[in-house]
């Protein structure tokens, strides 16, 4: 395998995290927060906001667990959470599982994609009115017709392809295919080098598989040309180059924050990733 898988809105380097000005702009799920949108109230009770729910989608060798941390700070700021389950099998089929999530939660979302996650919410997002804005998180961002492994070959940088542990696997009706695991003792320095050793090493063991055709099924629809889009960049990636998350980044007029960090983002910031998801929703839906 030979890899994995208008106007420039503004960007910040992280260290400390400053707001970016901006112009406006199933699958099993785990209920991590209230039914309920919440409301803040200003001074005097009189700006009220009703929160929009943030909809969090995982990738590849990862499962919803990896958003713990980013759900603990978005419940504290008092934002209804729901962590979707992917299934990885491929685009369309997990993005039909993701809209029925979405189809099941009322008013507005704020709809976040991690890693091959972001292949996913272009897709399940397009044409829902009550999606306001897509975060992409150390995410593809694929144009119709391209695929994860064609974007991540576009530059050099992914080392994925040698710390990969091929399974085929064989179906009841005789389909047969092959899924994708990182090998156990590369895990950590490929997907989570900033991430606490112990940390690492049990999500090494808990790591869903993708399966290799997913990365290879191109894109058919791209949510992100009508929706507004905010990017979180890792530049210490190992997984998808930083020069492609940029490229994409820059394709989609994307609000970007730059990290240096692993693909493990928001296991190892999450509060600089939960702040971007924040920057997003009180763009798009505070008035």
């Amino acid at each position: 395998m030979a890899g994995f898988m208008g106007v420039r809105r503004g960007r910040v380097m992280v260290g400390v995290v400053s707001s970016v000005a901006v112009a406006g702009a199933v699958g099993a799920v785990a209920l991590a927060g209230p039914a309920s949108a919440q409301q803040d109230a200003g001074a005097g009770g009189q700006d009220r906001w009703v929160k929009p729910t943030v909809v969090l989608e995982h990738g590849a060798f990862a499962d919803s667990s990896s958003w713990n941390g980013v759900v603990k700070e978005l419940r504290a700021a008092g934002y209804p959470v729901v962590a979707a389950a992917n299934p990885l099998r491929g685009p369309a089929y997990d993005a039909a599982a993701l809209r029925s999530v979405l189809d099941h939660v009322k008013g507005p979302k704020i709809v976040v994609g991690h890693s091959y996650g972001g292949n996913v919410i272009s897709q399940a997002a397009t044409g829902d009115r009550d999606v306001k804005a897509l975060v992409y998180v150390a995410a593809f961002l694929p144009a119709p017709g391209e695929s994860a492994l064609e974007l991540t070959n576009k530059f050099p940088g992914s080392t994925l392809p040698d710390a990969l542990d091929p399974a085929p696997y064989t179906l009841p009706d005789g389909t047969t295919g092959t899924d994708l695991y990182i090998q156990q003792d590369k895990f950590r320095h490929q997907f989570a080098a900033d991430v606490p050793r112990n940390e690492a090493a049990l999500a090494a063991a808990g790591q869903r598989p993708i399966a290799q055709a997913a990365l290879e099924e191109k894109a058919t629809t791209a949510a992100w040309k009508t929706i507004p889009a905010w990017d979180v960049i890792t530049t210490q990636d190992l997984n998808i180059p930083p020069a492609v998350q940029r490229f994409m980044a820059h394709r989609a007029h994307a609000h970007t924050t730059e990290v240096a960090a692993s693909h493990s983002v928001a296991v190892s910031h999450p509060r600089t990733v939960a702040h971007v998801i924040e920057q997003a929703a009180r763009a798009t839906t505070h008035r």
